[in-house]
């Protein structure tokens, strides 16, 4: 592999989180990351430093160290009004040549990971991507946790050469911490140098979709394949819970369920407060996505399958049975059992 752009010897020990923002607002995942690295950075005894890019933006750093950091840089341009991954890389690239941070930690998010990607390649350096675990060593080198081929290989990465050293992680593999008002930090605007032709691409029109965000629902009802395509009974019973519905691979792939409802290594990592997983066998690839749930019910025809390790209840039978029949207990009156169930969630 080629020589990094700067060294160990040349770098500046600090832990770096790129700040995605939205309409004024900072990305969950972004939160999720300063509090881990904040972890990361007092067991180092090195600064946390929040890398905020956009347009006018600097009203937003106060959350920033609300939410662990010692420092923010701000990126401010006209430029950056808008997402476009050749001036973000752009900007971002001149700020770490500045300071040479020793860690960039940026969310797999679409955006995410198009500059992670560039910059990887600018700063002829490693990334790796969705990490699902960080850890520091004595000597200042990061570990990276990344698992493949559906759990059967659990990788631990180091870049002891190459700086900075880069790292994904996907919304929702680490929790974030509430923000403490009190906290204090600098403000440190960086210069940014760019011009109309840095991009090829050029804003016309921008169209937000409405979409599902699965990490921050309560109640989390997911299906398999055992479910037959039945997602409708699944969101009968979402609905009664105040939760919603994702699926396991297979059903995203037969076309039963949007792609953006998928569970797991591919898919969304959740931390709902009860996960009901309905006919799904327990592949290792989709347990990723709800084992750090406060509770999992598993329903499934087969004794013996896997997701029962990871089930504080199991239940077994067919599904097919089991969920109409418990939508209708739910639906009698005087019935306190959804009261319960979304005394568990809410609470």
């Amino acid at each position: 592999m080629a020589e990094s752009l700067y060294d160990p010897k040349q770098e500046n020990k600090a832990i770096w989180v790129f700040i995605e923002q939205h309409g004024g607002a900072i990305e969950k995942v972004s939160t999720e990351l300063l509090h881990k690295g904040r972890r990361l950075a007092d067991e180092a005894s090195w600064p946390l430093v929040g890398l905020l890019a956009g347009s006018q933006v600097s009203g937003l750093a106060h959350s920033v160290i609300a939410h662990g950091a010692d420092q923010v840089l701000t990126l401010d341009h006209p430029l950056l009004d808008q997402f476009c991954v050749d001036t973000y890389a752009t900007a971002v690239y001149q700020a770490i040549m500045a300071y040479k941070p020793s860690v960039f930690l940026v969310g797999a998010t679409a955006g995410g990971r198009d500059v992670a990607g560039r910059l990887a390649v600018r700063l002829r350096t490693g990334l790796n991507a969705d990490c699902t675990d960080l850890r520091l060593t004595p000597e200042g080198i990061m570990v990276c946790e990344v698992s493949g081929y559906g759990g059967g290989v659990l990788a631990l990465i180091e870049m002891e050469r190459h700086r900075p050293q880069m790292a994904t992680v996907r919304p929702g593999v680490f929790q974030a911490a509430a923000m403490d008002s009190d906290r204090t930090g600098r403000v440190v605007e960086s210069p940014v140098k760019l011009r109309e032709t840095t991009s090829g691409a050029r804003t016309v029109e921008r169209v937000t979709g409405e979409g599902v965000d699965l990490t921050t629902v309560p109640v989390l009802v997911a299906g398999g394949r055992g479910v037959e395509g039945n997602f409708a009974m699944l969101r009968e019973l979402a609905a009664i819970l105040g939760g919603d519905v994702g699926a396991t691979r297979p059903p995203v792939d037969d076309g039963h369920i949007e792609r953006e409802r998928q569970i797991g290594q591919t898919g969304v990592v959740c931390r709902p407060k009860v996960a009901i997983v309905c006919g799904a066998s327990g592949a290792f690839h989709f347990v990723v996505g709800i084992q750090e749930a406060d509770l999992v019910i598993a329903i499934n025809s087969d004794p013996q399958a896997p997701i029962f390790e990871y089930a504080d209840y199991a239940v077994v039978g067919d599904v097919l049975d089991v969920i109409p029949a418990l939508i209708q207990a739910l639906r009698e009156p005087h019935s306190h059992r959804t009261a319960e169930i979304a005394e568990v969630a809410h609470g």
